[in-house]
């Protein structure tokens, strides 16, 4: 029994220290979107042969790391650190004007630590019971999705654009999606997720062979970053009191923190962009001075990100045995489906996956050894060394470099998933929905909506 739980506890631990350095240094560098890194790296870390708690820590614990140090970037360079970060550029632009960036930066990972504390046994308990009534709720899910996803829309920047876009961009999908089925015998689902993550990357470098958008590109001069000083007082002292997250917030942010972190950990079907943008507005209306609405909001927006993200992964993972959520269909479809380690069974092959190799118990121990991993990690070099790497981010690492690493692995995950229609199917996507987002201001978060439609509800709808 004890030799059990350390063979099972040793690799949660190690894997969950491993994911929190990976993707805590990951998340300093602006524009790694997490679907674009956890995915393929988590799937890597299955075809390894790492052990189901070893799985899970590491991805618990990248998650958690990355939605700390993405704050980084954000803050401190105006640059969003992901796509999760999107929803926190205005707050975040207006206190680097105010010069308290690194008070945004204290603010956000300290939310999303205590986001993630509370998220992961909600979560957990809330999947356990809904567990009971899985079989009815998986039948549900696929008709809830097209009125979620309307109004996931219908709040991005888009508006209408963006409702009135999903119908054709379900429609290609759904065609591309039974194409590259008839032609190998299988449908793809981390070749759509990624294309659709790194659309405006993938419409940028299309557009470096138009000599249209080419010749618009400024090449004489080097972006300029202005980076405010942090007092010693802030981070610099030797008293680890001033690295305890809680005290970076005040109690009426740590209460907001904590009560949205807990209402929106029992949702796992809508995009955690959109509700961090839905919860933020809400609790804006609520602050009429400028600062406190302005902290206030960022730290709460960061937090839910977090309590989201853990429970999209988490309460599908645990209660459904399928990936019917945003992130568990994205980033988290190496927990569910990840050949020929994991499957999701169907057409003669059996259920074998986190599913079905964890107990609600061991989800719990395993999912909150990768938080306490993040905490130990990424809260305290972000904190101490935050301003000095995104100084030498800013100065020494080369944006190209990044952009042509990403683009490797984005081609090597779909090279492995689908040969070359996972190419086809990484580029046609990411065009269109790079093009989408950019014109009319559909995000990524309503264009996923869009595939879930497409591979659930439109097979619901026509039976």
């Amino acid at each position: 029994m004890i030799a059990d739980i350390i063979s099972a506890l040793v690799p949660a631990i190690l894997a969950g220290l491993a994911g929190a350095v990976i993707f805590a240094l990951l998340g300093l560098i602006s524009g790694t979107d997490e679907t674009a890194t956890l995915a393929p790296l988590t799937l890597a870390v299955v075809l390894l042969g790492v052990p189901p708690s070893g799985v899970l820590a590491f991805f618990i614990a990248g998650a958690c790391a990355k939605h700390m140090t993405h704050a980084v970037p954000t803050t401190l360079l105006g640059i969003p650190g992901d796509t999760m970060a999107i929803a926190l550029m205005e707050e975040a632009a207006h206190l680097r004007a105010l010069g308290v960036p690194h008070v945004a930066l204290r603010k956000m990972i300290s939310a999303a630590f205590l986001a993630a504390l509370l998220a992961v046994p909600i979560a957990v308990l809330c999947a356990a019971l809904l567990a009971k009534v899985s079989d009815p709720l998986r039948e549900a899910i696929p008709y809830v999705f097209p009125a979620v996803a309307v109004g996931i829309a219908y709040l991005s920047r888009g508006r209408w654009a963006s409702v009135l876009a999903l119908v054709p961009l379900t429609a290609m999908i759904v065609g591309l999606n039974s194409f590259v089925d008839q032609q190998i015998d299988k449908t793809l689902s981390i070749s759509f997720f990624v294309g659709l993550a790194v659309g405006p990357m993938v419409v940028d470098l299309v557009g470096l062979i138009s000599p249209l958008t080419r010749s618009k590109l400024p090449t004489r001069s080097r972006p300029v970053f202005t980076i405010a000083p942090e007092p010693t007082s802030a981070i610099g002292g030797r008293s680890l009191a001033r690295l305890n997250p809680f005290r970076s917030l005040t109690r009426s942010e740590a209460g907001l923190t904590a009560s949205s972190a807990a209402v929106t950990s029992l949702t796992f079907f809508v995009s955690p962009l959109a509700m961090a943008v839905l919860v933020g507005e809400i609790v804006s209306a609520r602050a009429k001075q400028a600062y406190v609405r302005l902290s206030r909001t960022i730290a709460v927006r960061n937090g839910v990100t977090d309590s989201t993200y853990l429970a999209e992964t988490l309460i599908p993972l645990v209660a459904i045995d399928l990936p019917l959520s945003p992130i568990a269909a994205g980033a988290a479809a190496p927990l569910f489906n990840a050949p020929p380690v994991y499957t999701v069974g169907g057409d003669g092959v059996d259920l074998h996956n986190l599913h079905s190799l964890l107990t609600a118990p061991e989800f719990l121990v395993f999912a909150m050894i990768g938080v306490l991993a993040a905490g130990a990690i990424a809260f305290p070099l972000t904190m101490r060394y935050a301003r000095p790497a995104a100084v030498w981010v800013a100065r020494h690492l080369s944006h190209e470099a990044v952009i042509g690493a990403f683009v490797g692995l984005v081609l090597v995950v779909s090279l492995y998933e689908g040969g070359a229609y996972g190419i086809l199917v990484l580029l046609s996507v990411g065009l269109i929905g790079g093009l989408l987002n950019k014109t009319i201001g559909m995000h990524a978060g309503v264009q996923c909506m869009a595939y879930y439609i497409a591979v659930l509800s439109v097979p619901a709808f026509l039976g």
